[in-house]
């Protein structure tokens, strides 16, 4: 496979991807005041962004061996995508919290099936131009969609229109996605594949710096509080107008894609150290993003997005590094299973807190991630 063969591949994954964060985090960034107008409470909430993040991550495991078994990376590719995709424009007609939460797990339900797949694909077209490299470009563009759908609801709700309204309309970005992930398989050289299955073997064996790295990971994605809390608790302490909390989170978004490609070259460069910048940095957001006052959780915004544009590039790309290519999508699989996990069990108890007190809440996540932090030092000395 060619630079500009691998190069064009990522581009075309890349505005996929851009076209799908249009859709789904288009609704991402209203589905907390969403399910407070259908009576959620904020541990509900936590509950219910938690435990669709636990099946968006957990069934990457079996999607994962599945894919590497079958060797039907596009298969569940395109499956993923479609089932990732419509299930937003369906939140226009749930009637009550429990219709959405069904609807929130069915689309992170298909982005578990494809996205071990994809990013399997992705690993082998970045290892010519660079695994940091390659996939910030990836997150990059993902989060330029990021960034337009938030920005596109700001603007429905700003001229009147309901909820309901913005995740109807957000079906046209998901056919589009999904054109366009055809025609990445149309182009896409089928040779490296085939290259690849010849090399397959059933070792799950994954090595002790893979699970030590798995470790940190895990303490992250327990302190990260998910942006449906952040907007909830903005809706609830009245901290801004309705209409700017999409706003703020296409500012996350924004800050995610520049973190991408900035840590993305960094991590080329630099190896395993690089992941120590955006974690220390992102670790503070809670401070800022659970006050009482607007600025402080606009600033609180900006070390988030630093720390999402870190996990979903080149916390991705280190497993490239770690784990060869014949058991990459078992391991892409467990990573994101792992992730998925702590992810939901942070999540659930954050909002707990909340609903109890904001100070345990930043403390739970502030601890967490430091942790990861000191943890990670200690890797980057064996790793990097």
């Amino acid at each position: 496979m060619s630079k500009k063969q691998a190069f064009l591949f990522i581009i075309l994954l890349g505005l996929v991807s851009l076209f799908a964060d249009i859709t789904y985090e288009g609704a991402r960034s209203i589905v907390g005041p969403f399910m407070k107008t259908l009576g959620a409470s904020a541990a509900t909430l936590g509950f219910a962004v938690g435990l669709g993040e636990l099946i968006g991550y957990a069934f990457r495991l079996v999607s994962g061996v599945l894919s590497d078994v079958t060797k039907k990376y596009w298969l569940f590719t395109i499956l993923g995508y479609t089932v990732n995709l419509l299930a937003v424009p369906m939140l226009a007609f749930a009637g009550n919290w429990q219709v959405a939460l069904a609807l929130i797990l069915m689309e992170r339900f298909g982005k578990a099936l494809r996205t071990p797949a994809r990013d399997t694909l992705l690993s082998f077209a970045a290892e010519e131009i660079g695994t940091g490299k390659s996939f910030g470009i990836h997150e990059a563009l993902d989060q330029v969609g990021a960034i337009l759908g938030p920005l596109s609801v700001t603007f429905a709700l700003a001229f009147g229109k309901s909820y309901r309204f913005c995740f109807f309309v957000l079906f046209i970005p998901a056919l589009v996605a999904l054109a366009l992930l055809l025609t990445a398989r149309i182009v896409f050289p089928s040779t490296r594949i085939e290259k690849v299955k010849k090399v397959r073997s059933a070792d799950r064996n994954l090595g002790r710096t893979y699970w030590f790295y798995l470790l940190v990971v895990s303490m992250i994605a327990f302190g990260f509080a998910d942006f449906p809390l952040i907007a909830y608790h903005m809706k609830n302490f009245e901290t801004t107008k309705d209409f700017l909390v999409p706003a703020v989170y296409s500012l996350a978004m924004a800050v995610d894609a520049v973190s991408a490609l900035v840590f993305g070259y960094l991590f080329d460069r630099k190896g395993f150290p690089a992941l120590l910048y955006p974690v220390l940095l992102s670790a503070f957001f809670p401070i800022f993003s659970f006050s009482g006052y607007f600025p402080l959780i606009f600033a609180g915004t900006v070390l988030w997005g630093i720390g999402m544009g870190a996990q979903e590039s080149i916390m991705r790309a280190a497993v490239a590094k770690i784990v060869s290519q014949e058991k990459r999508g078992f391991a892409y699989g467990m990573f994101f299973t792992v992730y998925g996990v702590f992810w939901f069990l942070g999540s659930w108890i954050l909002g707990i807190l909340y609903d109890t007190n904001r100070l345990y809440l930043i403390l739970v996540s502030l601890f967490s991630q430091l942790i990861a932090f000191a943890l990670l030092f200690r890797f980057k000395r064996t790793a990097g």
